[in-house]
């Protein structure tokens, strides 16, 4: 009889790595997969829901106007209590660093339901950042038993927390799954501004992380005003997160600039298209860091820290933090010099080989013993991308 396994989410990052999964899980004979989503997002949850075929078991929709972390936290933890009650999994699925993550691992831990970690072991080991998820992602390492680890840095970090290797796979990325399935879709965008994008350079901006609120965000903003004063053939897009924090620092300051093009968040489709038009990304996204050096596209990473470390390593990825001058600085020089956007315009996947999903579908089975343990991911090695886009 097929094994119960409940998947809980509920952003459109948690969407898009989980979506994978549950689509092999689908197709498992072993497991029958329960979809629980908490709506910590909503509009960008459902986007992805639908664009992957998944329709929920159940929704929590806990969503509110300015929702605190203790709100996201406490929420999740009631709304998950009756279901752990009525659908009885055998094990629980998260993924990643999230509330909505924690929270789910809690509940299972308080029903005594195993938790399966997915994209298990990233690291700043810096507390505070990024916030809340650096802390999130330490208490989901405590509460599982089965961590799905993207890559043997990941695995490295958490057989130094004291876990297991027997407990560990290492799977890659699901969200390379994901992206390389949209890409090769090569749907048209629905949204008619992005046409603007055919043949145009361009820099894909995201910018929300909890930790870059306030003065940093608006020393980023300040930078990507000069930067669209400066390169005024360039255009510059920026999907701004719905989050009201956000769109009050950054919209008064570029909204009057005719070459940025200020969207609301784009279905995955349109983003993921965009980002395989972009010359340059700029980010403070997790995510991003991983879909984007998979596409050959160099990213400048607005923060102090990163969890993902192999990019940087491998020269695709360079953290610039929030400092207005320096900002400016690292996406001129993208721009301008053809041989340092060569060097970092590498076609390197060191996170996945699109088969993420189906190792953490034999890893569970594993668990289960309804499988043998499954191989475990290498990264391919880089390849150099020979584009000369400035």
């Amino acid at each position: 009889m097929p094994r119960k396994v409940m998947a809980v989410y509920g952003t459109r990052p948690e969407a898009i790595k989980v979506a994978p999964v549950v689509q092999a899980m689908q197709q498992s004979p072993h497991l029958d997969p329960v979809v629980v989503v908490t709506g910590q997002h909503r509009q960008m949850l459902d986007q992805v829901n639908s664009l992957f075929g998944i329709v929920p078991d159940h929704d929590l929709d806990i969503i509110s106007s300015r929702q605190s972390l203790e709100d996201i936290t406490t929420r999740t933890l009631q709304g998950l209590a009756p279901l752990m009650e009525r659908e009885r999994p055998e094990l629980v699925l998260v993924q990643g660093d999230t509330t909505t993550c924690f929270a789910a691992a809690l509940s299972a831990f308080y029903h005594r339901v195993p938790v399966v970690h997915l994209e298990a072991g990233l690291r700043t080991d810096n507390p505070y950042n990024p916030f809340p998820e650096e802390v999130n992602r330490r208490l989901t390492t405590q509460l599982a038993s089965l961590h799905l680890a993207p890559t043997s840095t990941s695995r490295e970090n958490l057989i130094a927390s004291g876990v297991p290797g027997r407990g560990i796979v290492t799977t890659g990325n699901t969200v390379i799954d994901a992206l390389l399935d949209v890409v090769a879709r090569e749907a048209p965008f629905s949204l008619p501004e992005l046409k603007r994008l055919d043949g145009r350079r361009c820099v894909l901006i995201t910018s929300h992380r909890r930790e870059s609120w306030g003065e940093p965000m608006r020393n980023s903003g300040n930078a990507i005003r000069r930067l669209a004063q400066l390169f005024g053939d360039v255009l510059f897009v920026l999907p701004v997160h719905l989050n009201p924090v956000v769109r009050d620092v950054l919209l008064p300051l570029l909204s009057d600039l005719p070459n940025v093009l200020i969207t609301d968040p784009l279905d995955y489709g349109d983003f993921a298209r965009c980002m395989s038009l972009s010359d340059v990304v700029l980010t403070d996204s997790g995510g991003v860091q991983e879909e984007a050096p998979s596409l050959g596209k160099p990213v400048l990473v607005m923060r102090e820290t990163t969890e993902r470390p192999e990019a940087v390593t491998a020269g695709t990825v360079r953290l610039v933090g929030t400092d207005e001058q320096t900002i400016v600085d690292e996406v001129t020089r993208l721009l301008t010099d053809q041989h340092a956007y060569a060097r970092m315009a590498r076609a390197v996947n060191p996170y996945g080989d699109g088969q993420a999903a189906n190792r953490s579908v034999a890893a569970m089975e594993h668990f289960f013993g309804c499988a043998g343990r499954p191989a475990e991911f290498e990264p391919e090695r880089a390849v150099p991308n020979h584009s000369d886009h400035p």
